[in-house]
């Protein structure tokens, strides 16, 4: 790896008195020298080409590549350059053979070593030109996490989303310029934290659960992790009155969101979400991923958002509007449940096998006969033999001293999976 072509050097905000005698020797003997204005300026007297990484980094490393034919290059990169950084892309291009690493600590490192925390069982985000719808999500049953934050996403931001879903159970520290000249690491309740004074734009969020794991929990006062599965009573969702019966039972719930077989990256549509119960779920469920919750109803949209908010369930969209028109400028769904159809049951399930992604999967949850046929005729129009399930569940009531059994609506489940098309197989 000595005689690599690219070296790739990571600094600190320390520059040059962080640095190995190893890390000086690849400086000293390039020809060319890349990175960014800050780590650029670490080193006025370098005599050779300069290469400033900014915008248009894919045309950059395909000059890197090219310089590197002639000429040892060596890119400076912030701490770790494997840890979000740009080495990643450079082997990408030129191969692990032709590409020699030499990291510094990475900022998280440092932050949680001035903090004085161990973080062997900590999660790393990074917000860095990400949105920040999510984050709640992701933080889910997570004891310890660091951010990485930028100019839009800085840690007061992040401490508002987070009570404006409910997570008060974090201790925050702020780690700014960490091993430069105004280096400063402050801990901060995160009331505090929303509201504080400008901070640099230099730093690492840490973030550091102080009571119950999640919103899940806190009915119960359990301090442990959140259960895998949801499986949320309906008395846990704000719904509309006096229809209060109209949310999914949580036994179809549980049905219905195994049949979509969530992942933990999916997209899901959830069109007529009434309360949101289905969406919420599945939001928790797939942690990392995007759920669409349409529906058309104005109480319903507000309640739909309550609910969201209520559960910590940030990565849950409520789009307000009627389907198919309104699914038309959404992603395309890993899956799609159809809970409600005002009428275009058809039209829906016609548009959701169109949008689904090869692989993906639609369920209905069907209570009167004709939008069971209608969504059973529109799956087997497309060639396709559904799964269809009638499911008939009694809960036990108290009845004086005694209990008994009370029917709920009996619902039909169909499922069914988008074919792969011949030549993605």
């Amino acid at each position: 790896m000595s005689k690599a072509a690219v070296l790739i050097v990571g600094l600190g905000d320390d520059g040059c008195n962080g640095l190995t005698s190893r890390a000086m020797a690849a400086i000293a003997r390039a020809r060319v020298l890349a990175g960014g204005e800050r780590q650029l300026a670490f080193f006025p007297e370098f005599q050779g080409e300069r290469l400033l990484l900014g915008a248009g980094l894919t045309q950059t490393i395909e000059r890197l590549a090219e310089l590197s034919e002639d000429n040892t290059v060596c890119v400076l990169a912030s701490g770790d350059p494997l840890f979000f950084g740009i080495a990643a892309k450079v082997i990408a291009r030129l191969g692990a053979e032709h590409v020699e690493v030499i990291p510094q600590p990475s900022s998280v490192q440092w932050a949680f070593a001035r903090a004085g925390i161990a973080w062997d069982d900590a999660v790393v985000l990074s917000l860095h030109g990400r949105p920040l719808e999510g984050v709640v999500s992701r933080l889910r049953g997570v004891h310890k996490a660091a951010i990485l934050t930028d100019r839009e996403n800085t840690p007061q931001r992040i401490a508002a989303h987070l009570l404006a879903f409910g997570e008060t159970g974090f201790r925050a520290w702020v780690c700014e310029n960490l091993c430069g000249p105004g280096e400063r690491v402050r801990a901060f309740e995160l009331e505090t934290l929303r509201d504080a004074s400008e901070l640099s734009a230099l730093n690492v969020l840490l973030l550091e659960r102080t009571n119950s794991m999640a919103n899940a929990s806190k009915a119960s006062n359990d301090a442990r992790a959140p259960a895998i599965i949801p499986y949320l009573h309906e008395d846990a969702f704000a719904k509309r009155m006096p229809k209060k019966g109209l949310i999914t039972k949580r036994e179809v719930r549980l049905l219905s969101l195994a049949a979509l077989q969530l992942r933990r990256d999916s997209v899901m549509w959830d069109v007529g979400a009434g309360s949101g119960s289905v969406s919420i779920e599945a939001g928790l469920l797939a942690t990392h991923g995007h759920v669409y919750a349409i529906e058309v109803d104005p109480e319903g949209v507000d309640i739909c958002r309550e609910n969201a908010r209520a559960h910590g369930a940030d990565n849950v969209t409520v789009v307000a509007g009627l389907a198919p028109a309104a699914l038309t400028e959404l992603p395309a769904p890993d899956a799609v449940f159809i809970g409600g159809s005002k009428g275009s049951m058809r039209e829906i399930v016609e548009l959701a096998l169109d949008r689904l992604v090869p692989g993906g999967r639609l369920v209905v949850n069907a209570v009167t006969l004709e939008n069971s046929q209608e969504s059973y005729e529109a799956v087997r129009a497309r060639g396709l033999v559904p799964e269809v399930t009638l499911l008939q569940v009694s809960r036990a009531e108290p009845l004086a001293r005694y209990m008994r059994f009370e029917a709920l609506n009996p619902v039909q489940i169909l499922s069914v999976i988008k074919p792969y098309a011949r030549e993605d197989v």
